[in-house]
């Protein structure tokens, strides 16, 4: 009887764990419900979405790396404490600079022609590119490509 009472309190606790994890990890979308560059709902875009925070304690929500980029440029005075960048899989915010990025593949990227989607893990990106194409890059290289599709945008 003690075993049972012991594995239900421990379920609900596990449940509750899980329930304030995915509030929290959402909590970004309900301050910044549309992109602040292009007015997309980043609760749609949740998969692409990023957050910027600056180091005088102002954040920025977007709904890519596009249009992360267009914002850092469009702030150049501020200087960027920390990027955010949501796991393609599990849509949680990670380090954008610790992220496993994956370039190109079949699915179509978000402000961009050519994608660039961020994983929490090497396995997971690696189970997107058997499925979608693309190749694992760094975050130098991940950057460098977008700041290419820019720069094309702008000619």
């Amino acid at each position: 009887m003690k075993l049972k009472h012991v594995t239900s309190i421990l379920f609900i606790i596990i449940l509750f764990t899980i329930a304030g994890l995915s509030a929290l990890a959402q909590s970004d979308i309900d301050a910044h419900r549309n992109c602040a560059n292009c007015g997309m709902d980043r609760k749609a875009y949740g998969f692409s979405r990023m957050l910027i925070q600056f180091e005088d304690g102002t954040e920025v929500g977007v709904c890519s790396l596009h249009c992360a980029l267009m914002e850092i440029d469009a702030r150049q005075e501020s200087k960027v404490k920390a990027l955010l960048v949501a796991d393609r899989n599990t849509r949680t915010l990670i380090d954008a600079e610790k992220a496993v990025w994956v370039l190109g593949g079949k699915k179509g990227g978000v402000m961009t022609k050519h994608a660039k989607w961020a994983f929490a893990s090497k396995d997971t990106a690696d189970k997107f590119i058997a499925a979608y194409g693309g190749k694992i890059v760094s975050w130098g290289e991940a950057l460098a490509a977008a700041r290419e599709d820019l720069a094309k945008e702008a000619r």
